[in-house]
């Protein structure tokens, strides 16, 4: 006998309006982050520096098909990333033919940079969030992560994301570590009292009593 299959759900418009707001803020964060190493590099070159930063040390061609350009386009931007003393060009050890481009110390410190500034701006958001409803905010935004699915990595460069499979961000966000320096983890009786289970949230990977 055939298994009756539950329909999903619908999908009301407050839900979608609500999703689209959330995505404006977190597209101005973005914003934000790159905008503030302008003076620094421009957004084709912080891309190519995402690139690197993602998939380790590349040759131009594989810069040039990362970026879905010329070759003498991509030769450019790294000839300006060389100068500024965010890239570096070696041998590549495996065909002493080509080149290898792969991060400085400085250009790594710009690439996370980046990501920081988003991180410490997420964080100034949820500090005004109500703590009852952040402790709701993880299970949602991560079950929305994994319906949306893996994204090509070629949009995510161009807004300046490096990139990571979506299983290691996923334990990232259950791994539910403190941000900032030297911050206290916290403690069941630290975290609100949820009205709908009638207990205090549990931590994530933490056995059930």
């Amino acid at each position: 006998m055939a298994m009756d299959v539950q329909e999903a759900p619908e999908v009301w418009a407050d839900e979608v309006e609500a999703t689209m707001l959330a995505a404006r803020a977190l597209v101005a964060i973005s914003a934000r982050s790159v905008t503030a190493v302008e003076g620094v590099v421009t957004p084709p070159q912080l891309r190519v520096l995402v690139m690197i930063a993602s998939r380790g040390p590349l040759n131009l061609g594989a810069v040039a098909r990362g970026l879905g350009v010329h070759p003498s386009n991509a030769t450019r931007a790294c000839d300006r990333l060389v100068l500024a003393g965010l890239l570096d060009r070696r041998d590549d050890p495996a065909d002493r033919r080509n080149l290898q481009l792969q991060l400085t110390d400085e250009g790594r410190r710009l690439v996370d940079d980046v990501m920081d500034r988003r991180r410490h701006a997420i964080v100034e958001v949820l500090e005004r969030m109500p703590a009852l409803q952040r402790t709701a905010l993880v299970p949602v935004l991560v079950t929305f992560a994994e319906a949306a699915g893996e994204m090509d990595d070629e949009h995510l460069w161009s807004v300046g994301w490096t990139t990571t499979p979506l299983s290691q961000e996923r334990d990232r966000a259950n791994g539910a570590q403190p941000v900032g320096p030297a911050a206290p983890a916290r403690t069941p009786a630290d975290r609100p009292f949820h009205p709908y289970t009638g207990s205090h949230p549990r931590r994530p990977g933490a056995p059930r009593s």
